[in-house]
């Protein structure tokens, strides 16, 4: 009988019943032959440090932390990475040995990575990229986008100020348009991404008009409930190429499951089946 502990991790949001994050984990811990458990906790915010302080004693190795904690992650944290310094959130935690807690952000890299999977063909010096929102998913964006080489950003959100705040953040390569021209800047992207809730079940449609897409131009909705939202269906339609949020999702979790139980997942249609 072995007497090694059992590795166990999870995700921290408020509320997270709603989370895919322990299909897609309990998957790839069967399919790896691993001996491990990753569940969700519902944690309110005035407990959050006290939980993260709690979770190694009880044999935890790391956890994926949702909204609304996002940013007060970097608060608590011992040790913070400079991208998550740099994107302002963190999504990830690994409790290390010596009992301290290691922030990072992976929103980025599991977005850059669903493009590369699911549009091989992108190249992100093509042309200027069009970012719909301003919120936390837009700077994981905004950060990956940049350090891919894009040369331009275009950013449109509904309250302008937001997005001028990021322009004065993350630089010159930005260009703030209001959110009434977001459908005529579409004509000068090669490069298309809603990070904004809009089009998501249970919240209003993207009212963009989309018949400035260009053939060719890669587009990504960070939705993936529904999987096909009316931006990804109208892209197809115009010789777009449509990337849905799913494999996003699925791609932000590789670098955390690899440093908790110490094997790297394969992103397949497997692991897409194990969440529909």
């Amino acid at each position: 009988m072995s007497t090694q502990a059992v590795p166990l991790a999870g995700v921290i949001g408020h509320p997270v019943a709603h989370s895919k994050s322990p299909r897609l984990h309990a998957h790839w811990l069967r399919v790896l032959s691993i001996r491990g458990h990753y569940v969700p906790m519902d944690v309110a915010p005035a407990d959050l440090e006290t939980v993260l302080r709690t979770l190694p004693k009880a044999g935890f190795v790391g956890a994926n932390v949702t909204i609304p904690h996002k940013e007060r992650l970097l608060e608590i944290a011992d040790l913070v990475t400079d991208r998550a310094a740099l994107i302002g959130a963190a999504n990830t935690v690994i409790f290390r040995a010596d009992g301290k807690i290691h922030a990072d952000n992976t929103d980025g890299y599991g977005f850059i990575e669903n493009i590369r999977q699911n549009a091989p063909e992108w190249q992100a010096a093509t042309g200027p990229a069009v970012v719909l929102g301003a919120g936390g998913a837009a700077r994981a964006v905004i950060v990956a986008l940049r350090e891919a080489g894009v040369p331009e950003i275009v950013l449109c959100n509904r309250t302008r100020a937001r997005a001028d705040r990021l322009k004065q953040e993350f630089g010159t390569r930005i260009r703030v348009e209001d959110w009434v021209q977001a459908g005529n800047v579409l004509e000068e992207a090669a490069t298309v991404v809603n990070t904004t809730s809009l089009g998501m079940v249970g919240h209003p449609e993207l009212r963009v008009p989309l018949d400035g897409l260009r053939p060719g131009a890669v587009v990504s909705d960070l939705v993936y409930a529904p999987l096909q939202t009316r931006l990804l269906r109208v892209a197809a339609e115009m010789g777009c190429v449509p990337v849905d949020g799913l494999g996003m999702l699925i791609h932000q979790a590789v670098p955390g499951f690899e440093r908790w139980f110490g094997m790297r997942p394969v992103v397949d249609a497997a692991t897409r089946e194990a969440l529909s």
